[in-house]
Parts: C-alpha cells; structure tokens; sequence
C-alpha cells in the first residue's frame, strides 16, 4: 500500500471473467481523485506468510510455490486507460429518428447518430416502453440479454441487473449462455465420460500429478499464455515455464504457432483446422494396429470399445483411419502421426486446453471432443500422469473438488452479494446461438438442451420450443447489458439484421463504452466501470490463494454514469417498483450480506475484514494426499462411476442411440464429418472453390472478447494492430508467406477477408506462425461498420461466421474454422465506394471515431 499521504491506494479484485483488472487483486493508487497506476497487490502487506500457508508442490528436486504478489495480466496494468476512454458513454443517449409516439425506424439502427437526453427523460422513457410493450404483448416479449463478456462486479453486476426488475413486473424472455469456450465438450465430451457442468474433466490436484508424473503434455488447440490473461492472469505461464524446467514435453497441436508455442513448445504439430478428428483417428489406428493401448483397462473402465474400434479400422465405413488416410486431410505427416501416437503411449501423457479455439467452436466440434477423451481412454485415464489439465481452474462454479493446484480451505463465492446473474430460470427463453433465428423467423423453432452451461448432460435431450406452447409470445423488447452479440458469437451479420427488425419495437442498452452493439440501441444509459464503483468480490482463478475483497471506490463516476444496479434503479422508481426491487439494502448492507455467505465469515470478522479490505483463505491442510484427476474411476470404476449411464467410457453413447438414432452429425460412435446437412465449412467442399482459405479466430491476445480494444497501450504492439497505409489501425490477418506471394500480398497491406455472409477488412500480417491454406484473425475486434450487415472496417469476423448452429442437435456456436477468401483492397477504391464510412475522423491513439456517434459532438 502506498505510504505517500497526497496518494490512497485502493483494493480491487475479480470473480470470474476477469474484465477489469484481471481475476487477481490489484492495488489501485489514486491521486487527487484520479487513478494514476494500477499494481499488483503485495499479499505480505498485512498478512504474515504463516496465516496464509503458502502451498508446495515438490517434484524432481525442484519445487513451485505461489508469489506473494498477484500475477497481473496486461489488462490490469492497463485498464485505467479503459475506465478513461474516449469511447465512454458520457450522459444517456436516445436515437434521433426513433420516437415511441411515432415512426420508430428501426431500419435505421446501426446508422443513425444519437442525440444527449437525462436520466429523467431516459428512465421515463424507459418505464413507459416497459409498460406499454407488456401490456400489449405480455411480460415475455422482453428479451434480457443479461449473461457474460464484460466487465465483471457483483452487487453493481456482474450481469442481469435487469432480470430482478422484471420478474416482479411478471417475467421476460432469457437469453440462454450457451457454453462457449466450452462447445465441443459440452456438446461432445459429456457424452463419454460425463463430466458437468461443461464436459471437461475432472481438475483435482493435476499440478502435482503432472509435475511428478507426466512426461508429454500435449497442448491441443491451446493457448494459455493468451486465453488466461482475462481469468487467471500470468499463473498459467508461471506453470509452463516450470513444467518445462521439470523436463516434460511440450507438444502443440494447432495451426497457428500461438503465443504459448511460440515460446515453450519443443514441438510444435500445425494441422489444419476442423480436422483434429483425422488426426485423433489415425492415432487410434495406429495404437490398435501395433497393439499398444491399455485393453485391459478398457475392459473394466469402458462400453462400447468394439464398436469404435470397428469405425476406426474400416469396418463400419469401408475406410480405415490411418495415418496415411488422415495426413493429406489434417496437414500432419503420418510419419509424424505415428511417432506422436508411439511416444503418447510409452509415455505419461496428458492433455492440457485452457479455452476454447479452432478444436473446439467450429462445425461439428462435438466429434474432436468426444474423442480427445477416446484417446485419454485408451492409454488409461486417471493412471499417473494420465488426465486432462485446464490451465484456470474451476473455481466459477463452486465446486470444491475442481482445482488443478493445491486446495484451499474454502472455496469462497460472492452470490450472497449479487444483484444479477442468478436469477432462477424463467418459463420463456432462446439459446444465445439461435437469437438472430428466433426473432426473425415467421413460425415457432425447436431445438434441444437450454444450452445453459451449467445444464446436466441429460438435458440435452429435452426439446424446448420459442415461443412456448403455453402462454408464449415473440419478444418485441430488447434490455442489453452485455451490448457484444454481433462481435462475440455466430452470423453477425444475421443478428444485425435481426436487430433491425420492424418487431423490435425498442433497444435498451446500458454500458460504459460506445461500441459494437449499443450502436443498435434506441436508448443508451452511461454505466460505470470498476473503478468508479464500491463492491464486493471474490477471486477463484488466480491459482496462487483464493481471496475475498472489499473493493473500494477509486474515483468519483465520469459524466453522468451510474452502475448497472444504479440504474435498473431509476427504472424501478418510474415504475413504482424501487422498494421492492432494492428491498431496502444500502451498497454497504448488500457487502455485509456477501461477507456472511462468502465462507468466511467464521475466519475473520466483519470488522478486521472491512479494515484489512480482503481476506487470503489458507491452503487446506493435507492436499498433497487428495486424489489427481480421475484416479478414483481408475483405480475402482464400480465404487467411483462416471456420470454416464453405463457409469464407464462410453466409446458408444447408450443415451445419443437412445434420443437421437437418426442424427447423422453426432452418431453414438464418433465419426469423422468434414461437411454435412448443417455445414459445407470445409476444404473437401466445392464451395471451397470460392472461398479457398479456414480462418482461425481464437481468443484474442489483446483483449478479452470484445472488451479492452481501445487500449492506447496495447495498441502500439504489432500484433495487436496493423497500421494501414491510410493510417488507420486494423486488426491483423496472419497470412501465410506462400499465400501473401500468391495473392501479391505484403505485410501491412489492407487485406478483405470475405465470404457470403459478408467482408471485413483487416491488415495483413505476412509470417511462418500460419500454416498455408489457412488465416488467422482475433475475435471480438469493435464494429466499424462500413455498410450494416454487409461489412466492417474494424475486423470483426464473427459478423461472417455461420449463423447455423453446430450441428443438427447441438445449439452451439461456430466462430472459426469457416471457409473466406483474401483479397488485397485498394484504400482510393474502398474511399470511393464508401466515402462517408472512410471519411470518419478516429482519436490517433484509441482508433475509435471521435466524430462521434453522437449529435452536435461530446
């Protein structure tokens, strides 16, 4: 803490998602009511080292303890430039052309500038259009869109202020968080192995277990020096760096030689995207053919093995997977195959993700995810050394057994301080994915599961129905506190387009930044961020020690913002709701209230909390000894089931046979599908024809989603941006030298990526670290559109990704791995086909339009 008296230092820490100052603590120095740095938080300010039993992994003579200072992320140091951006929202908004009374132009969202109102007009405005819209079509016509991907609080947030409100007001329509990060697990994985609430595996203890037994870890698809920025800060690069030192392998298996593999692989595999099937194929060929799989395992610990190894051998199909079959489809030699698959099993090996990419949000990724746990199977999930390892833990849903690092003695959670989020669910509502579907289709749509990520496997089979049967209506209202469809999840384009639709009769976003889909809304309130707010939160993601904070307010709110509970607020005064909906609670009654659920509360008391600002909880005592992983399934799979119905592997889902025998996208048995009914995002395709290049679109590295995109700081880095010759900041397009030759592209050249869903421009990035065949584009960069729903100048691919769902059951997104092509464009061409979109004025630094979305100028 600062011991300067003009200075007063504050505490601030992060749930989960991570989108202020990263999921660990941070101390935030104030001068004169203005934050000047934002640092790590030093542990052994207040606490001795001995209250907080610091944890030890011993392994090989060497050993890896916590710090005793957060491990922050870029986005931490950073994130006061955030809370300063030009880009904030600075008083409430209305659309110029829309008015309640009168033509309402929803055509124009997305085109139309805004004009400055008050809160006393907005929340009229506001209230009035709640009543009027539910009067006339019922409570469910309001859709609240009120889930993750921004910045992360508790009383004041994290999401779903809203929903409180309109419960009592009678109910709304839900926008159902489909699993994301997570799909192809979700979708896939669940089905072999059980594994909720998301489909990955079990995470006890695995830190030791890997240190002491493992000697590959394969990163598939993995990222963990980039995808764990947001939740778990620099922990997970602190772990490569010393799984490296105890001698393991680092094998990477992904197109594109990522930050991580850049720096700790010592072999890197590129395949080529939606093919890790092939590649996981031809592995198991290989094992079953030279004999060197665990049969005797599978014949205790497994159901239905006979009948994958007939699809792998040829016998279903007429086709046998071997290497030689998979290495012209997935890029990979199959001398290369088979060597991977000979040292896979001789030795310990495990499989290490972090987030999603490429393996695991395309087309079908329900089929790689099953079988990455096929594999883990064959060679002895749970034996030492033998699991699948996250590299953040899972502290986000509370359960205690899931952490990959030495246990604390509580897991705590902040739901007693929430505001949103956890609301119970409601009769009514549409899987995230299928929005743009639902709102523009004529007829009532069906699909199966709630997607919700916490949903029990068995959910997957129950058909849902918008509108419902009973009582149901088509939504004509949208509350938005997460304003980031159209940059975050499938077909953006096609959301756009739903947005504009003549039956959403009102918009209402509420955020701190004027970006990406406010740019749609018809009213717009000024949201706070972090640092302009008091809070309680709680960090289970570090990886170091588990903590409770009391996070102070580090500065006066800028302009006129308030926080989202602050103005669900003054909506429920206008409706003659705000006793009921704040049920009396003071901000401070509300950190009380978290303080006593938390798991705390008999550790420290309210008081010294309060003066102390956080709380370390200790390692537990006797953590080396709990079980790693699925050691308790291996060693007696009859006491220890899976949660499958066979209680084992299922190399056949009983339940997929059961529901879904006609569904020839997701077989009881694994398959290898390149294109299919739902999907032609393939290079086997002839529409590859056209558009003869995958793109891959990972999690950001400079930014978590769509969050953090104008950072100054971050902006200065080459691949956080590409300076075109027009002087505008565009979002890099990894090309291939091979390609860029071809296509007489050079680096730094503006660069089209297009398909026919749409283009978006990017600047071209020419490098070895892509495979040819395939691009590579972050998700999540800010809508600049040029023409609405047609194309963008700042990058946002996901507007092009494919609307449909994964597969024919399977409500999940696709957001990379699709096909586009790439084209060099002429900046004087692109200027006089869209002179106004290329004529914009943008802040040198932030690269964000400083002409202004709004009237007359800020």
């Amino acid at each position: 803490m600062s011991k300067k008296s003009e200075e007063k230092s504050f505490i601030k820490g992060l749930g989960w998602c991570g989108f202020g100052v990263g999921s660990n603590s941070a101390s935030v120095d104030v001068k004169d009511g203005k934050v000047i740095r934002i640092r790590p938080f030093h542990f052994d300010d207040e606490y001795a080292p001995e209250d907080m039993k610091p944890w030890k992994i011993k392994a090989r003579g060497k050993v890896f303890e916590p710090t005793m200072k957060s491990l922050l992320p870029p986005f931490s140091i950073a994130y006061k430039k955030r809370t300063y951006s030009p880009n904030r929202i600075p008083y409430p908004l209305k659309r110029v052309d829309w008015d309640p009374n009168g033509e309402r132009n929803p055509q124009n969202r997305g085109k139309s500038k805004f004009v400055r109102i008050s809160w006393d007009e907005a929340t009229d405005l506001v209230a009035s259009e709640l009543e009027r819209v539910q009067k006339k079509y019922g409570p469910l016509s309001v859709l609240a869109q009120a889930d993750g991907h921004g910045d992360t609080k508790c009383i004041h947030g994290p999401h779903g202020c809203q929903t409180k409100l309109l419960n009592i007001m009678g109910g709304y329509t839900l926008q159902a968080r489909n699993p994301d990060s997570w799909e192809g697990w979700y979708w896939g994985a669940k089905h072999v192995w059980g594994q909720d609430p998301v489909g990955q595996g079990n995470q006890n203890n695995l830190w030791q277990d890997v240190a002491k037994n493992t000697g590959m870890l394969l990163y598939w698809g993995c990222d963990q020096e980039t995808n764990t920025w947001g939740w778990s800060g620099q922990q997970a690069s602190r772990l490569s760096y010393w799984f490296t030192e105890l001698g393991i392998r680092s094998i990477y298996i992904c197109p594109d030689l990522n930050y991580a593999a850049a720096v700790h692989a010592d072999k890197w595999i590129p395949v080529n995207p939606n093919t890790d099937a092939a590649l996981q194929f031809a592995i198991a060929y290989t094992w079953i053919k030279e004999d060197i799989y665990d049969k005797e395992y599978l014949a205790t610990h497994a159901h239905g093995f006979d009948e994958f190894k007939k699809y792998v051998v040829g016998e279903v199909d007429g086709i046998a997977k071997t290497p030689e079959w998979a290495a012209p489809l997935c890029g990979v030699p199959s001398r290369t195959i088979k060597a991977l698959a000979r040292e896979w099993a001789e030795v310990a090996t495990t499989i290490v993700h972090c987030n999603g990419g490429s393996f695991i949000r395309s087309t079908y990724s329900s089929e790689p995810g099953r079988l990455e746990i096929c594999l883990l199977g064959m060679q002895g999930l749970g034996k030492p050394g033998r699991n699948q390892l996250k590299m953040i833990e899972w502290g986000l849903f509370g359960m205690d057994s899931q952490v990959p690092h030495p246990r604390a003695e509580v897991i705590p959670n902040a739901s007693g301080a929430y505001n949103g989020m956890f609301s119970d669910m409601p009769q009514q509502f549409i899987p995230k994915t299928l929005i743009p579907e639902a709102i523009l289709s004529d007829t009532q749509i069906s699909w199966h599961g709630t997607t919700l990520n916490s949903s029990p496997r068995e959910d997957q089979f129950i058909e849902y129905k918008y509108p419902i049967d009973d009582g149901g209506t088509e939504i004509h209202m949208i509350w938005t506190d997460t304003p980031c469809w159209t940059t975050c999840w499938n077909g953006g384009n096609k959301m756009i387009e739903a947005l504009r639709s003549p039956k959403i009769e009102f918009v209402l976003a509420q955020h701190p930044w004027l970006e990406n889909d406010c740019l749609f809304a018809d009213i717009l309130l000024p949201i706070n961020t972090k640092l302009e707010e008091e809070d309680f939160s709680v960090d289970q993601f570090s990886g170091q020690f588990h903590q409770v904070f009391y996070e102070g307010q580090c500065m006066e709110p800028l302009f006129e913002s308030k926080s989202d509970y602050e103005a669900v607020c003054e909506v429920a005064k206008k409706l003659g709701l705000y006793e009921e909906y704040t049920k009396g609670k003071s901000v401070e009654e509300m950190i009380q209230s978290g303080y006593q659920v938390c798991g705390i509360a008999d550790k420290i008391s309210y008081e010294e909390f309060r003066k102390k600002q956080y709380y370390v909880v200790p390692t537990a005592e006797g953590w080396e000894d709990d079980p790693a992983g699925f050691e308790p399934f291996c060693q007696d799979p009859e006491s220890s089931p899976l949660q499958t119905p066979t209680g084992k592997l299922e190399y056949f889902s009983t339940e997929l046979a059961e529901y879904f025998p006609d569904d020839e996208e997701r077989k009881p048995v694994p398959q290898w599908i390149p294109y299919g009914e739902s999907h032609s995002e393939s290079l086997l395709h002839p529409r590859s024809e056209k558009y003869p290049f995958l793109i891959v679109s990972n999690h950001p590295r400079w930014r978590v989603h769509a969050n953090m995109d104008d950072f100054t700081w971050l902006r200065e880095i080459e691949t956080c941006k590409v300076r075109g010759a027009d002087g505008y900041m565009y979002e890099p397009v990894w090309i291939n030298p091979i390609d860029a030759d071809k296509l007489g592209i050079v680096n730094g050249d503006i660069v089209k990526v297009l398909n026919d869903r749409g283009m978006v421009l990017g600047g071209a990035y020419v490098t070895e670290r892509i495979i040819p065949g395939t691009v590579y584009q972050d998700h999540g960069a800010r809508l600049d559109l040029i023409v609405p729903g047609e194309c963008d100048r700042g990058g946002a691919n996901n507007l092009i990704a494919p609307g449909q769902i994964m597969s024919k059951n399977c409500a999940g997104e696709v957001t990379s791995g699709y096909l586009v092509d790439v084209e060099k464009a002429d900046i004087n061409e692109l200027k006089a086909n869209y002179p106004e979109a290329f004529a914009r004025k943008y802040h040198k630094d932030a690269g964000i339009v400083i002409d202004s979305w709004i009237e007359g100028g800020v």
